[in-house]
């Protein structure tokens, strides 16, 4: 609704109370009216910011720690989407489907088309299947370097609903909305002007199918996708299709590849391909168009469009598009009157909802995992894909446990049906295919996380066979060579840890032997939980034993992990600050906390209780933080293991005004599918989920004075701040539903009740927590 509108409501409203003399009717009346619109009432999208990590980040760890390049970037994109939809809408300032390049970047001033998008939001990966639709007014034009026009970041209207852009060199507006698989465009010209739509499949390759149908105003096409890491650049065995219906007569209509102009009315594999349609309209005149996507077929992306917009207005995909949103954005509601910080935790949340990705269409068909181009049809629930599973097992997926454990029931069945059909759990399943992108087998993390929290709505016997084979079984040299298996677990199996003389060849990410064996270790560790619980009393002894394997590559000379060749010898010389060809993305200094799964033993290796405090506090001494790297988010809660937990509720608060801010240059570092974005949810929130298959939570201050969680079954999760002083965010006391509670972590099952946490701050350190009976605890075997 416009301001014009709302204006008109109220004077009929006025002039109701003028005639009447129920003061108490007429606010109610008022009221009712202005409620019951969705576009009026947006406490929530309100404060969501799309361009947030659209710009390199301007953090202090971010610039330390970041390689130059792809590492600054957040990567996320001003998506117009609904949460874990099949398509985003953004505007498109980077042509075609180059790696760790966002089609949006906001330093950009040129804008290049309107994107049907699936980029892995927060990634260094690649779009694929996309297409992109460009307005341009006046005469024809056809080659990119031409069409591009400049735009101005004023004339943005940003909303996880809506997007809207003044393209004054056009004098067009131009306004976006979406659904989960269909979107709308409706371009609205500034004068009386020609005005032309470009088409295009956005193939790197020359590939892509692009066919117009002038007399029924439709425009249909395919992109090709191809694999990434594994299988690189081979076909996918799917396509991204796209069926587009303009509501006016086309005028003039044809194909193109670059500035060559055809009359014909498709074209297949060519570089730079579209198709046009030219209309002329007056000024205040709006074409709209209706998008449909598929990965399936050219009839399921007619069908999606059908099924999900049919003959609805723009305004009514874009109020529901906002109801949407706000019921998914006030599942956590909190008070504070610091209007920045409320800004970042909802465009936080906003993060923490593109991905994983719905791959099937409305009638539950998509395309089999591994497959060349076979489709399967789903009897109930939906189909996901796009795991970035390196990062997202930590908090973006145990977020939703809390908040949505039927979405994590089917984001699993997902997964167990990626295994049957592969014949392989996969590692890192994105594009719909292996990839054995980044290290760990962290699918399995993922699932015996939800089945340690009696999440298990899927086939668990299913699960643990394929958790249990990617753990004892190597695939064969086909196989494993196309992504399936876990990298490097014969020399793992065979040395208790991976030495420096396996290069680990057959992976995107080589070498890394340290961080595989950490990482290995703690995935045995989850797949010894499944198999407590299923009575594997064998297996669970095997892999119990094998979570230890961490204490193979860990240096008590030095009290940190370190390289080792098969012959035991550490490989010298040692650079605990220094990135290494054995550790990912990181330092030994980083990587020797990440031992979620026995915190206990790690400990005791360092030297002990208070060696392993002198170690965190060096480690934020010296600025080797580094926060936009995932597998350090767990250190700064590990004071709480400590008699110093009140050095946990500094880091935090630390990170949480340092490393985050709103504005398009407000994350520090990759995204990474949401998982950044959520260690922000779960600080402010107050508690943080260290080993994320245990049970527990480590508690730190929260940010929010209330917070609100709404949880299943019509639970609700209250937390309480209370302090004298903005500056207060050292821990006092705490309260659970009215009783004092000194443990310095909490339970699952205790949340998923519901209840009140009630926090009293101070702004001096206090001792809360730091009795030994009262610190976290590790999940016992």
């Amino acid at each position: 609704m416009n301001v014009t509108d709302q204006i008109l409501k109220m004077r009929i409203v006025f002039k109701y109370c003028e005639r009447h003399l129920y003061l108490g009717i007429c606010i109610f009346m008022l009221l009712c009216f202005f409620i019951n619109d969705p576009l009026d009432a947006q406490p929530f999208l309100s404060y969501v910011q799309p361009l947030s990590g659209s710009a390199p980040a301007t953090t202090k760890a971010a610039l330390k720690h970041s390689e130059a390049g792809s590492e600054l970037n957040a990567n996320t994109i001003p998506s117009v989407t609904l949460p874990f939809a099949m398509t985003q809408w953004t505007p498109q300032t980077r042509l075609l489907e180059t790696k760790c390049q966002p089609p949006y970047y906001y330093a950009d001033t040129l804008l290049s088309g309107f994107r049907g998008t699936h980029w892995l939001s927060g990634s260094c990966t690649q779009d694929y299947g996309s297409f992109t639709i460009m307005p341009v007014a006046g005469t024809l034009k056809t080659a990119s370097e031409d069409y591009s026009v400049p735009f101005s970041h004023s004339g943005e209207i940003t909303s996880p609903a809506y997007y809207k852009l003044d393209l004054q060199a056009y004098h067009l507006i131009t306004e976006m909305t979406s659904t989960l698989r269909c979107g709308m465009l409706q371009f609205t010209m500034q004068q009386d002007d020609s005005l032309y739509l470009l088409i295009m499949p956005n193939s790197d390759k020359g590939k892509g199918f692009v066919k117009i149908d002038t007399a029924k105003g439709e425009i249909w096409g395919y992109n090709p996708v191809y694999r990434i890491y594994q299988g690189w650049g081979e076909p996918a065995g799917f396509k991204g299709w796209f069926f587009i219906k303009i509501e006016k007569k086309i005028a003039r209509s044809g194909t193109y590849a670059g500035n060559s102009v055809y009359t014909t009315d498709s074209l297949l594999n060519q570089k730079d391909i579209g198709a046009f349609a030219g209309f002329y309209l007056k000024k205040g005149e709006t074409l709209t168009i209706r998008v449909g996507t598929s990965f399936s077929s050219l009839a399921g992306a007619k069908h999606n469009l059908e099924h999900e917009i049919g003959s609805k207005s723009f305004r009514e995909i874009e109020k529901a598009s906002a109801t949407v949103w706000e019921k998914a954005l006030g599942r956590i509601r909190v008070t504070s009157k610091d209007e920045q910080q409320k800004k970042i935790f909802y465009t936080a949340f906003y993060h923490a909802m593109q991905m994983p990705r719905l791959m099937n269409d409305a009638d539950g068909t998509h395309p089999l995992f591994g497959k060349p181009y076979q489709l399967e049809k789903l009897k109930s629930g939906n189909y996901y894909d796009d795991f970035s599973m390196w990062d997202i097992y930590r908090a973006q997926l145990p977020l939703f446990e809390i908040l949505d454990p039927d979405l994590i029931n089917q984001l699993i069945a997902s997964i167990i049906e990626k295994g049957k059909q592969g014949g392989w759990l996969p590692i890192f399943p994105c594009w719909n295919n292996y990839t054995a992108a980044m290290i760990g087998d962290h699918a399995s993390a993922f699932i015996a996380s939800a089945f340690a929290k009696g999440i298990r709505k899927y086939d668990v016997n299913e699960a643990y066979r394929l958790m249990r084979k990617n753990a004892f079984d190597t695939a064969d040299d086909y196989n494993y060579k196309n992504g399936m298996g876990r990298r490097a677990l014969a020399s793992y199996l065979k040395y208790g840890y991976i030495p420096l003389e396996d290069s680990v060849p057959q992976a995107f990410h080589k070498k890394e032997q340290v961080s595989r064996t950490m990482e290995y270790a703690f995935d045995d560790y989850a797949v010894s939980v499944v198999a407590k619980g299923l009575g594997k009393n064998e297996d669970y002894r095997k892999l119990q034993q094998r979570s230890f394997n961490y204490r193979n590559v860990f240096d008590t000379s030095t009290g940190m992990v370190r390289g080792r060749y098969a012959n035991g010898n550490w490989v010298k010389p040692f650079n605990a600050d220094n990135r290494e060809v054995y550790i990912t993305e990181g330092t030994p200094r980083q990587y020797s906390f990440y031992v979620p799964q026995d915190i206990a033993g790690m400990t005791r290796l360092m030297g002990g209780e208070k060696q392993l405090e002198k170690s965190l506090d060096s480690l934020f001494a010296k600025n080797e933080y580094w926060h936009g790297n995932e597998p350090g988010h767990q250190i700064p809660f590990l004071y709480n293991y400590t008699a110093a937990p009140y050095k946990t509720q500094e880091q935090v608060r630390k990170i949480l005004t340092e490393e985050y801010s709103d504005g398009p240059g407000g994350l520090s570092g990759n995204d990474d599918a949401g998982q950044m974005s959520a260690w922000y949810l779960f600080a402010a929130i107050g508690f943080y989920p260290v080993n994320p298959v245990s049970n527990q939570y480590q508690l730190c201050s929260p940010l929010f004075d209330t917070i609100n969680i709404e949880l299943p079954h019509h639970k609700n999760l209250k937390i309480i701040c209370s302090k004298k002083t903005k500056d207060a965010f050292y821990i006092q006391r705490v309260k659970w539903n009215g009783t004092p509670y000194e443990k310095n972590y909490i339970n699952y099952e205790d949340l998923m009740q519901g209840g009140k946490l009630e926090f009293t701050l101070v702004e001096k350190a206090t001792d809360w927590g730091s009795q030994l009976k009262n610190r976290a605890g590790n999940q016992p075997f």
